[in-house]
């Protein structure tokens, strides 16, 4: 493969790999003057050892050398050096394109954010499934579910929303592939072994017409980190099994999920308020959260809560299952 197509295939601009050729020596095995580099599987896999130990924050230099040593190649002798650029005010040549920054056209831009989501984020656009899988474990196992969600795994699935949004369907594998991990980790968390608290289970359920069901794999997540037991009824709940599913299970709490304005349904939402279980004199109500950015907070459904956080999801949900 020409550099081109390897920086593409890592998700890293041309820059970062013929950098890594001139500064650690980490470059193609076969190299012939006056032809263009190509990139062997070995090499490859070289670079791609490179992306996975950078992106956990290991300085390139360190990188190189234990890449080097693991596949037992001689560094490859130095690039021509590049010229360098006229200095800043001289009008020698007009301003040219800007440099690509690092991970070039593909990267994907989360921001100032911990390291282990700009680690996500690189090994999501190399399409790295091992890579992405290790860094979620690892972020769920450090951090709690919570932190994990908020901290690693939300940004850098907005930086791929975003990109999608701009660059169109080039990006619907690396959100696919993101959102299929994201969603492994946070189910794998939430339905570990655990001694759970003898209260009234949570409810959670997107709303019919809705087929987002991460954040609620959110909750799930926390809810087991704080010993609370809950009913996952996932996407596109229709209304009849919605209101069944709530007189059967007699929850403490229903969480509703609306992602987009288009699958809010607030006659359903004061269908589920006025819904009661139990014998007669004694009935029962659950406190319900109407969540999701579908939600405006102008017209929210009366008689319920409309929480904007995770953090703050929970702390209602668990209150109202331990009342």
């Amino acid at each position: 493969m020409p550099t081109g197509a390897v920086a593409r295939h890592l998700g890293v601009s041309p820059t970062t790999v013929r950098s890594w050729e001139r500064r650690y020596g980490i470059g193609p095995a076969d190299r012939r003057h006056g032809h263009h580099r190509r990139w062997s599987p070995s090499d490859i896999a070289a670079l791609e050892a490179m992306c996975r130990l950078t992106a956990r924050g290991v300085p390139p230099a360190e990188a190189a050398r234990t890449v080097l040593a693991a596949g037992d190649r001689p560094p490859a002798p130095p690039a021509p050096p590049v010229p360098p650029a006229p200095a800043a005010g001289t009008d020698a040549l007009a301003p040219g394109p800007r440099a690509p920054g690092p991970g070039g056209s593909r990267a994907l831009h989360v921001g100032s954010v911990r390291p282990e989501c700009r680690g996500l984020a690189r090994a999501a656009v190399r399409l790295d499934a091992p890579e992405v899988g290790r860094i979620l474990q690892e972020a769920v196992t450090g951090l709690g579910a919570v932190d994990a969600w908020t901290e690693v795994m939300l940004p850098a699935l907005r930086a791929v929303g975003r990109k999608w949004a701009s660059d169109g369907e080039q990006y619907v594998e690396v959100e696919h592939l993101l959102s299929w991990h994201v969603a492994t980790a946070l189910r794998t968390a939430a339905v570990r072994p655990s001694a759970l608290r003898a209260v009234p289970p949570v409810l959670l359920a997107a709303m019919p017409n809705e087929q987002h069901t991460l954040p609620l794999d959110a909750v799930a997540a926390g809810l087991t980190e704080r010993a609370l037991p809950f009913r996952m009824l996932g996407a596109a709940v229709p209304p009849r099994a919605l209101l069944d599913a709530v007189r059967r299970t007699g929850p403490g709490a229903v969480m509703l999920w609306a992602q987009s304005p288009h699958t809010t349904d607030p006659e359903l939402v004061r269908q589920v308020v006025r819904t009661a279980w139990g014998a007669r004199g004694s009935r029962n109500h659950a406190l319900v959260l109407a969540t999701g950015p579908g939600w405006r907070r102008s017209d929210h459904p009366e008689g319920t809560a409309g929480p904007r956080t995770l953090l703050s999801a929970l702390d209602l949900l668990e209150r109202a299952a331990t009342a």
